[in-house]
C-alpha cells in the first residue's frame, strides 16, 4: 500500500534528523514549508534553543507581488543577516524531508548569498 506524501516526508525527516544535530558551533537551519508561507529557524539542538527565527509572514509590506520562490530567497537572505548579528556563520542545513527543489532550494541559495556556510 502506498504512503501519503505526509507519511513519506515524515519518514525522510526522521532519517535526516537522526544523522544531523545542531550544536552551538554549528547550529541547524531548519525549514518548514506550508502551502502559503515558508519558515526558517536556526536551532541549537544541544541546549534546545532557537537562536534565530524568520518567516515570510514577518516581511515588511507583505510582498504579495513576489512569487513564493522569490519570497523564499529573500527569507534566506534575511535569516543570514539575523544570524550574522549573532555571530553565526556555519550551519547545518535541515530540509525537513522536503525535496531540495523550488522554495527550499531558493531559501538555501539566499542564505548562502547572505553569508551562511553549509
Amino acid at each position: 500500500m502506498s504512503k501519503s506524501k505526509a507519511e513519506r516526508r515524515e519518514k525522510i525527516r526522521r532519517r535526516v534528523r537522526s544523522k544531523i544535530k545542531g550544536t552551538a558551533d554549528r547550529p541547524r537551519l531548519a525549514v518548514y514549508r506550508s502551502n502559503k508561507e515558508i519558515y526558517a529557524n536556526i536551532v541549537d539542538d544541544v541546549s534546545g534553543t532557537t537562536l534565530v527565527a524568520a518567516t515570510s509572514l514577518s516581511k515588511e509590506g507583505n510582498n504579495s507581488s513576489m512569487n513564493k520562490v522569490d519570497q523564499a530567497k529573500e527569507l534566506g537572505k534575511e535569516v543570514a543577516k539575523l544570524a550574522a548579528e549573532k555571530n553565526i556563520v556555519d550551519v547545518v542545513f535541515d530540509r525537513s524531508g522536503y525535496l531540495y527543489h523550488g522554495r527550499v532550494k531558493a531559501l538555501a541559495e539566499g542564505a548562502r548569498e547572505g553569508g551562511l556556510k553549509f
